[in-house]
């Protein structure tokens, strides 16, 4: 079997690819240096999807890095959960929120409704879902609440 990095390597994500600062750690784990963090997380295929993520929105987009929080706690329901990426605009308030998912998880109804009700915390204007092969976007309307599918990453300003 292929070790992970290669593994992670050859799957086709739907966005540029980066250098990414790996290195293996005991026990054979692989861990990235997280740039918005700036520590070495363990390398799952979770975390190389979000990676992506957080490269192609600073890179590409132009998204400030010092707005973007990662996999930080929320309450939903008295349940302790874990968001992946929040932007924030240049007010503070909520801007995107993005939950990723392993290459290889299916993108369904069920995790379209994961971030949706992640977001009832935030009320962010953009929200998406992505296993780096697909994203979808979601813009929510201010008065109903209500989402509208969008075919891209939203432009930060």
């Amino acid at each position: 079997m292929k070790d992970l990095v290669q593994h992670l390597a050859s799957i086709e994500l739907n966005l540029p690819a980066y250098p990414m600062d790996i290195e293996k750690g005991e026990q054979g784990k692989y861990y990235v240096f997280d740039p918005i963090r700036k520590k070495k997380l363990l390398l799952t295929p979770e975390e190389w999807v979000r990676q992506h993520i957080i490269h192609y929105l600073v890179k590409n987009m132009n998204y400030p890095g010092s707005l973007i929080s990662l996999e930080k706690g929320l309450k939903y329901n008295a349940l302790q959960k874990r968001f992946d990426i929040l932007v924030l605009d240049r007010s503070g308030e909520a801007f995107f929120l993005i939950e990723c998912k392993a290459p290889d998880v299916k993108l369904n109804q069920k995790t379209v409704e994961q971030v949706c009700l992640y977001n009832n915390n935030f009320k962010a204007p953009f929200i998406c879902i992505s296993n780096g092969r697909m994203h979808f976007c979601l813009e929510r309307e201010p008065i109903t609440g209500k989402y509208s599918q969008i075919s891209h990453f939203p432009i930060f300003e």
